[in-house]
């Protein structure tokens, strides 16, 4: 209890995981596509709001693949956070089903909007050839701007997405300290836990966004130091799943 006394008295978990979600529906549909690629390809998602997005049924396996593992690593968590996006939400409850019920009843699920992905405004259901059309000035601002300030229009960059993850990270040090912690998130709100927990410079964090890759379902922790008395990285975008 030693590594966990200490992080208690510096106000700080003493074990943060995060997890992205698994495979969901517009995942396979987009193929990691900014945007659609045309028309046919985004029939089967068109119109459902992005919080309604489910899991395929390999998604649910990467999430009950993972959660077993997760067990055995870890143990159980005081603490089990999801964004309340239908895919999160999944997530969790398919990691949990790895726990047995006594394990699950010692853990507290809550649902967190501040941990929600970034809202991708009006081209959120756009094709590539629809958002030229409609937004001919929106690739050299982009540009310019980079991929952390660049703002979508009508929805968030992920500077803004920083800020309610950082309030979301000061609620979770006030009410979690010395304790673990799961987070199920997505893979634009992971970016800015990074950029926060480890404190990048915007030049390390534009370098990073560029080159980073966030896998279904990987897993990133950090552990409390306590030389240091902050969340130091522990593993980063570990897959369990495969």
């Amino acid at each position: 209890m030693h590594a966990e006394d200490d992080a208690l008295q510096m106000g700080r978990p003493a074990l943060l995981v995060l997890v992205r979600h698994g495979e969901s529906l517009r995942n396979v549909v987009k193929e990691d596509n900014r945007f659609f690629l045309d028309d046919e390809s985004r029939k089967s998602v068109q119109g459902i709001a992005d919080w309604r997005i489910p899991l395929t049924d390999e998604g649910r396996r990467q999430a009950l693949a993972t959660g077993t593992i997760l067990r055995q690593r870890f143990g159980t968590f005081e603490h089990v956070y999801h964004s309340g996006y239908q895919r999160a939400e999944q997530t969790g409850e398919g990691i949990l089903q790895a726990f047995s019920d006594a394990e699950r009843a010692q853990m507290r699920v809550r649902m967190s909007p501040l941990i929600r992905e970034r809202d991708a405004g009006y081209t959120y259901d756009m094709t590539a050839s629809e958002v030229v059309t409609a937004f001919p000035w929106l690739q050299p601002y982009w540009d310019t701007c980079g991929p952390w300030f660049g703002r979508p229009p009508g929805g968030e960059s992920l500077a803004d997405v920083a800020a309610r993850t950082s309030a979301f990270l000061d609620a979770v040090f006030r009410d979690c300290a010395g304790e673990r912690v799961l987070v199920v998130t997505h893979g634009g709100t992971l970016r800015t836990f990074r950029f926060l927990l480890e404190r990048w410079t915007f030049a390390q964090v534009s370098d990073e966004l560029r080159a980073y890759y966030t896998p279904n379902c990987c897993v990133t922790s950090y552990r409390c130091d306590s030389a240091s008395g902050r969340l130091e990285l522990d593993e980063l975008n570990v897959v369990f799943w495969q």
